[in-house]
């Protein structure tokens, strides 16, 4: 029983971590969208500033310093989308230059919270065909058989620890 136990800790811990490379690349392509929209909105709001002289800078400060609530919240949301803007093309460089394994430290360190929501709610499993993908599942079933192992052993321990003080 315990090696059956084990073999389905395996399989359920392999095919879990052969998503890994999956996933990072959902999110890879999500966040070129991502940065695709917010290059668009920034160009737009480029051009707005230019024709009244004033870089993106000045415009986003003389925003923030505006006389109305609604100007001064805008000049906020605009250096938000500035500043992810820089964050998320910063991202895909690094993605960009990463080895296969390190693009998914570099994918899970920086992680942007609303495309990784959006990646996990659209999410659509696949067969790991990569290199990178076969090496995580076989990592993840090398962990899962580790890991049952361990579990059976410490039953095992218990068991024989019990029969001894009875």
């Amino acid at each position: 029983m315990g090696r059956i136990i084990m073999l389905l800790v395996a399989i359920v811990t392999g095919t879990a971590t052969s998503q890994l490379p999956e996933f990072a690349q959902q999110y890879r392509q999500r966040m070129g969208g991502a940065i695709d929209a917010l290059r668009q909105v920034m160009a737009d709001f480029e051009a707005d500033a230019t024709g009244f002289g004033l870089s993106v800078d000045e415009a986003i400060a003389r925003m923030k310093t505006g006389d109305d609530g609604f100007s001064r919240k805008r000049g906020l949301s605009m250096e938000r989308t500035q500043e992810r803007l820089e964050r998320l093309t910063e991202q895909k460089q690094a993605l960009a230059s990463a080895g296969p394994f390190a693009r998914l430290a570099v994918v899970f360190k920086t992680m942007d919270p609303d495309i990784a929501e959006a990646t996990v709610k659209d999410y659509e499993p696949a067969l790991p065909v990569t290199v990178e993908g076969a090496i995580s599942a076989g990592l993840g079933c090398l962990a899962g058989l580790l890991g049952a192992r361990l579990f059976v052993g410490l039953g095992r321990l218990g068991r024989r620890r019990t029969r001894a003080h009875s």
